[in-house]
C-alpha cells in the first residue's frame, strides 16, 4: 500500500478512535469519502487522523458536528480569518456558561428538596416527590 495513503484500521489506531467513528465521521461529511483500491478497500490521505483528532477535539470542547463542520469549512477556506474562528468559540462559550447557569440553578433547587427529605418514611409523604409533583410553589 502507498504509505500516503491508510487503512480504516490504520487511521482509527493513529487518530485514537475506533473504526466506527471513522465510518461516522466519514457518514456525516466531516471527513470525505476516501477512494478505493483495486480490492475495493477504502484507502484514506495520511492527513485523515489529524483531521480526526480535530473534530474529536472539537466535540470534546462541546461543538455540535454542525459547528465543527462550519470550523472545517474555515480552516480550508483561503480567505478565512482567524476572527472568524474566534467568534464562532466565543458563541460556543456564551452557550456554556447558559448551560453551566441552567445546571447551578437546577442543582440549587435538588439540594434544597434533598435537605428537606430525612430519608425515612412512607414514600407518600416523601418531599422529593411532592417537589416533583409540582404541588408547592418552590
Amino acid at each position: 500500500m502507498n504509505p500516503s495513503h491508510l487503512t480504516v484500521g490504520e487511521v482509527a489506531k493513529q487518530a485514537r478512535v475506533n473504526v466506527q467513528t471513522v465510518h461516522y465521521y466519514e457518514r456525516r461529511g466531516l471527513i470525505p469519502n476516501p477512494p478505493r483500491n483495486e480490492s475495493n478497500y477504502r484507502v484514506y490521505p495520511a492527513d485523515t487522523p489529524r483531521r480526526i483528532r480535530f473534530v474529536h477535539r472539537a466535540q470534546e470542547l462541546g461543538f455540535s458536528l454542525k459547528e465543527i463542520k462550519g470550523l472545517l469549512e474555515l480552516r480550508a477556506g483561503p480567505r478565512s480569518r482567524c476572527d472568524q474562528v474566534r467568534r464562532r468559540a466565543e458563541a460556543k462559550l456564551g452557550d456554556i456558561d447558559d448551560k453551566v447557569r441552567t445546571l447551578e440553578r437546577m442543582r440549587k433547587s435538588l439540594a434544597k428538596v434533598v435537605a428537606e427529605c430525612a430519608g425515612a418514611g412512607p414514600v407518600t409523604d416523601c418531599p422529593i416527590l411532592e417537589a416533583l409533583d409540582g404541588e408547592e410553589d418552590r
